[in-house]
């Protein structure tokens, strides 16, 4: 393509932007009301309904991210993003049970017992079934397993039960949460000197709308929690940082590996609110004593977290020659290597300066929220999820730092465990496969677009400079 063609690409028209988003939009409209229609009527399959979403998603991307936009722009962004969210709130939650749990665990507390001492078919919680049948039936692990969630999870399932103790009104809590998200992320954009159509990416994710707006999933609530800490690190306020992430982490575990990454040197503040923030939570269900780990434990054995055998790094290790029985302990030797070594950035760069942007894109990003970004993406591929709704976390940082690479991963990782490559007993292997050779070929053509300068050519004149940046 010539220059002259490439200028012109650019440099398109608002309206263009505008119609194409509206047919693409309408075109994920069509597939959203379809999807809660497939567990009663299969008609066009899950597969194939999560590829047309995933490819009308990556063509909007694409369009908001080298297309000139107007007011009109992020109206109709927002409005067919309602449109998802309604449209497929109607729907059961069928591709996932956990939701039934969450509310269970609430009802549970408003009958003033603790949810971690019981399962929830032990006896003593036999009066609760009869008012919430319907709940119970649906509960997983039902019979054997207590609940798993940690304390700032069990609060936020207590306020939504004393909202209404059903699906909807958990649902629509998540959704809140989303709204937040969305918000917090908008303030950010405009802070990194991004325009805010550029939201897109976040309430238009269909991997997002899915599992939150149809399933309900509890990690609604820690992408808010995270986008605050993200936020707050940006102010320069380790306080507020502090609180937002150990609400995160006392959600669930996992956003701790955030804590290098936002932790400012020499501050006590962050790392004192997040140690109150648990001890207060579990003091809160300290009557349960051990029994508010859950069932942990249990879960780490049915994942596979503790054979190894739920990480595709070390199988596909384990199939080289001479390899064959490597252990885990060498793996999580590596993964700790590897945490070390971002540590090493965090701390090197744990810093409060504030320097100009120039230009717009990943090297321009404040350098706290580019290593909270890599610490995420990190932790998902050493630890190799395999349900789509535990790398949702992700899809704030893609639209803070668009990038091919985690995009593809959160996409197609949603696409393949909509298919046979999404039963771990026979085809996640294969899956990951496909999916680990395509994010690596991804960062192949993001370093080659990076250095012919293709997408700074793209961005020219749609981005404003000179914006501060907090390091």
């Amino acid at each position: 393509m010539n220059s002259a063609a490439l200028h012109k690409l650019r440099d398109g028209r608002p309206w263009f932007t505008n119609a194409a988003l509206c047919l693409l939009g309408f075109g994920m409209f069509l597939a959203m009301r379809q999807f809660p229609n497939e567990y009663d009527h299969y008609t066009v399959n899950f597969s194939g309904l999560s590829a047309i979403l995933v490819l009308l998603y990556a063509g909007a991307v694409g369009i908001i991210l080298t297309q000139p936009t107007n007011r009109a722009t992020f109206r109709i962004i927002v409005g067919f993003a309602i449109f998802f969210n309604a449209t497929v709130y109607m729907g059961d939650p069928f591709t996932s049970s956990d939701l039934y749990r969450y509310v269970w665990d609430g009802v549970v507390q408003h009958a003033h017992i603790n949810p971690y001492r019981y399962i929830p078919a032990d006896p003593a919680l036999q009066f609760l079934r009869g008012p919430n049948q319907d709940i119970y039936e649906n509960i997983n692990r039902k019979e054997y397993a207590r609940t798993i969630y940690p304390p700032v999870a069990q609060m936020i399932y207590w306020l939504a039960t004393f909202i209404s103790p059903t699906v909807e009104a958990m649902k629509l809590v998540m959704l809140a949460f989303i709204a937040g998200s969305a918000a917090v992320l908008l303030a950010l954009l405009k802070r990194l000197g991004r325009q805010k159509e550029d939201i897109l990416l976040f309430v238009w994710c269909p991997a997002l709308v899915w599992e939150i707006a149809l399933v309900g999933h509890i990690d609604a609530a820690i992408i808010f929690f995270i986008c605050l800490a993200i936020l707050f690190r940006y102010k320069n306020q380790p306080l507020w940082t502090g609180v937002f992430l150990g609400l995160a982490i006392f959600t669930k575990f996992y956003p701790a590996v955030l804590f290098p990454a936002l932790y400012v040197r020499r501050d006590w503040k962050m790392p004192a609110v997040i140690a109150a923030i648990g001890a207060a939570g579990y003091a809160m269900y300290s009557s349960a004593g051990s029994l508010v780990l859950g069932f942990a434990a249990g879960y780490s054995k049915e994942e596979g977290m503790d054979t190894g055998t739920r990480y595709y790094l070390l199988q596909q290790a384990q199939r080289l020659p001479g390899l064959h029985s490597l252990p885990m302990s060498v793996y999580l030797v590596f993964c700790a290597l590897v945490f070390g070594a971002l540590t090493l950035w965090a701390w090197r760069k744990a810093t409060v300066e504030v320097v100009p942007q120039q230009t717009y894109g990943w090297m321009q990003a404040p350098i706290f929220l580019r290593i909270a970004a890599a610490f995420a993406f990190a932790l998902m591929l050493l630890f190799s999820p395999h349900y789509p709704w535990y790398v949702l976390w992700l899809v704030p940082f893609y639209t803070l730092l668009p990038g091919l690479p985690m995009m593809t991963y959160v996409c197609l990782l949603f696409f393949l465990l909509n298919t046979v490559y999404g039963d771990p007993a026979k085809k996640l292997f294969e899956g990951n496969q496909m999916l680990y050779v395509s994010v690596a070929a991804m960062f192949l053509l993001q370093w080659a677009l990076q250095k012919w300068r293709v997408w700074e050519f793209f961005q020219a004149g749609n981005r404003t400079s000179g914006i501060e940046v907090r390091h």
